[in-house]
């Protein structure tokens, strides 16, 4: 199925992106509720809470450390997909910006999934849904959409950063500052929604006693 003959239209480069940023955020979901889980499972999560460095802190310090071992990782499993099947893609700093508006997103999804936990200890299936939702977010091409529904792309999470990634590394456009705005805001927008749900979540928690509970 591999091989420069693969049939993907003119789309492949757009198929790529999608999967690469899918797997991206996919892990930053996972990877931070498993944490969350796991103190959870070995008891030790109430602990954490008493930190003097601040829980939301420590768990977001260790997300990005396994996040920095990730994009090495996937950056070989990307240009291993691009010599494989011969796909050409263009790659400059100005995928940072976009890139970091849909990491900001995921690390959102992920507080905001986490707060699950807080309160019922286990969210493998809901992680599983969302895991689902997130391939849609990052695949479809919503930078195609037209009237209307350009204000549901840049109201969906992640979904203007992906395009912008989309435009720049396979269709090679030119970005206006506005894009690249509306981008983050999206992003910044859906981290700190994220993180006040955790916290609303925590509070919860803490009056109703579940914290130290499993």
């Amino acid at each position: 199925m591999a091989g420069p003959s693969i049939q993907f239209g003119e789309r492949l480069e757009e198929v790529i992106v999608g999967y690469v940023l899918w797997s991206l955020v996919g892990f930053i979901i996972v990877d931070l509720v498993g944490q969350l889980q796991y103190e959870a499972q070995t008891g030790t999560l109430e602990q954490l809470f008493l930190s003097q460095f601040g829980f939301k802190q420590v768990l977001l310090l260790r997300a990005l450390a396994n996040l920095t071992l990730r994009l090495i990782i996937t950056l070989v499993i990307f240009l291993c997909i691009l010599l494989i099947t011969g796909a050409s893609l263009t790659i400059s700093a100005a995928i940072l910006l976009p890139l970091t508006s849909v990491l900001m997103g995921a690390y959102g999804l992920a507080f905001a999934i986490g707060s699950l936990v807080l309160l019922i200890k286990r969210a493998d299936q809901v992680v599983s849904i969302f895991l689902f939702a997130v391939l849609f977010l990052m695949t479809a091409t919503t930078e195609t959409w037209l009237g209307w529904l350009q204000l549901i792309r840049w109201l969906l999470p992640m979904t203007g950063g992906a395009g912008l990634m989309r435009d720049l590394m396979s269709r090679e456009l030119t970005i206006g500052v506005g894009q690249f705005c509306l981008s983050a805001l999206n992003g910044f927008a859906y981290l700190m929604i994220g993180l006040l749900i955790f916290d609303l979540a925590e509070q919860i928690a803490k009056k109703s006693g579940r914290l130290g509970e499993y």
